[in-house]
């Protein structure tokens, strides 16, 4: 990718971003990282396989903000699942759409962010991580400030839906601020949904607090339409004998990128990281994790898992901190992958920096095809090809979806994993 292209994409970008004092601090200094360093070049390591700026160029003709749909309560059930209870809250074009949610207050706040002006944000989610947390900065409207109380536990969970579709124009920023206090508990379910198959880009940062002794699950389900352009950046704090867990499922898009962090900032916490991605068609997907060890005695457990069909590509990079102080530190991290095609592709690379002496580490990675002799053994039994393929790439994503913390949003999509393996992919 030329610079002049990298800056046109750049310059495209700001040129829609409104003038505005609130959080001027972090906004200013968000577009001075950008105009200094730009957006990533394909030559940049940590977009190596991902040529974002270059799909925007091509495929963005209109960098102004998305306004909001039409929406109303007939087609935000229409992009419900089944079986759900708890607190909606719907996001239009990345506009939190209060009248249309559903929210109960019970164990938390919430509040607009430019009405509640936090000082966490931007302070978990580093604007010199990625330009893309820099662009969010200086680029959203507003964005929802969610605080769960002390010693509260959210008995039902809180689901944040994103409605997205390119509405005079096609740029979508999206921005959530999560607290979650100390001895708290609670549960996250995020759907994106696409009203059409019209192409936008949707730039979304989470920033998630979690005191000590809380747990927090936050569940992601990624199936827009093919022609979505997708950056979620997703940074967490991690404090004492906290646990985090977040599972990603990635089904759809033109090209996403998942950047997750986990910072383990104290002793005796926990991060869990559970992704799947079930591509086909051109569908571009990379993942990108990042755990940080700072303290003894914490852990921290990975496993993504993808099925690759088509010509789509699939990218894990995931990367392991362990500071001089993190003695006693325990970790896992796999990545296994199947490709169905000759076409498909995947590039898996994971990065491991150790300073500590006493730790109990272990990692690997597997790139392969379907078993023939398990194949074999289900025809033998009496199943077709394609049910026995299908039943063998079920149980190789299963091991992910158990993790889900929710059991209708589970069910939900085990149903489209289903449906998607036994349609012959």
């Amino acid at each position: 990718m030329t610079t002049t292209t990298k800056n046109n994409t750049l310059d495209s970008l700001l040129s829609q971003v409104p003038n505005g004092s609130s959080f001027s601090d972090l906004r200013k200094s968000s577009r001075d990282f950008l105009e200094k360093n730009g957006l990533p070049a394909i030559k940049e390591e940590e977009y190596k396989f991902t040529a974002i700026t270059k799909k925007l160029e091509n495929s963005i003709s209109d960098f102004s903000f998305a306004k909001k749909a039409s929406l109303n309560n007939e087609i935000i059930q229409s992009h419900m699942f089944g079986g759900f209870e708890g607190d909606l809250l719907v996001f239009n074009n990345g506009f939190f759409e209060r009248e249309l949610s559903t929210i109960s207050n019970n164990g938390y706040t919430l509040s607009l962010i430019s009405d509640a002006k936090p000082e966490l944000l931007g302070k978990i989610a580093a604007t010199e991580k990625d330009p893309f947390v820099a662009l969010n900065n200086i680029s959203f409207g507003d964005g929802i400030y969610l605080k769960v109380s002390k010693n509260q536990k959210v008995e039902k969970p809180i689901l944040f839906l994103f409605l997205n579709q390119s509405n005079d124009g096609q740029v979508i920023h999206s921005r959530i601020l999560i607290e979650v206090e100390d001895n708290a508990e609670v549960t996250f379910l995020e759907d994106s949904v696409s009203l059409d198959d019209k192409t936008y880009f949707s730039n979304m940062v989470t920033e998630i607090k979690v005191g000590q002794n809380s747990q927090v699950h936050y569940n992601r389900l990624q199936n827009e339409s093919k022609n979505a352009i997708t950056v979620n950046n997703t940074e967490t704090d991690i404090h004492r004998d906290a646990v985090f867990t977040s599972v990603v499922v990635s089904l759809s898009g033109d090209m996403v990128r998942n950047n997750l962090s986990l910072n383990l900032l104290d002793s005796s916490c926990e991060g869990n990281m559970y992704g799947l991605y079930l591509l086909n068609g051109k569908t571009h997907v990379d993942n990108h994790t990042n755990v940080d060890h700072t303290k003894p005695h914490a852990q921290s457990n990975e496993l993504y898992k993808g099925v690759l069909a088509d010509s789509s590509r699939g990218v894990f990079n995931g990367k392991i901190f362990v500071r001089q102080d993190a003695q006693k530190t325990n970790y896992l991290q796999k990545n296994k992958n199947i490709l169905l095609n000759v076409d498909s592709m995947i590039n898996t690379k994971q990065n491991l920096e150790i300073w500590a002496d006493d730790v109990k580490c272990s990692h690997g990675c597997t790139t392969g095809q379907l078993d023939e002799e398990a194949l074999f053994y289900l025809r033998a039994r009496g199943l077709g090809k394609e049910q026995a393929r299908g039943m063998l790439l079920y149980a190789f994503t299963g091991e992910v979806m158990d993790h889900i913390s929710d059991e209708a949003f589970q069910n939900h999509i085990v149903n489209i994993v289903q449906n998607r393996l036994g349609s012959n992919f």
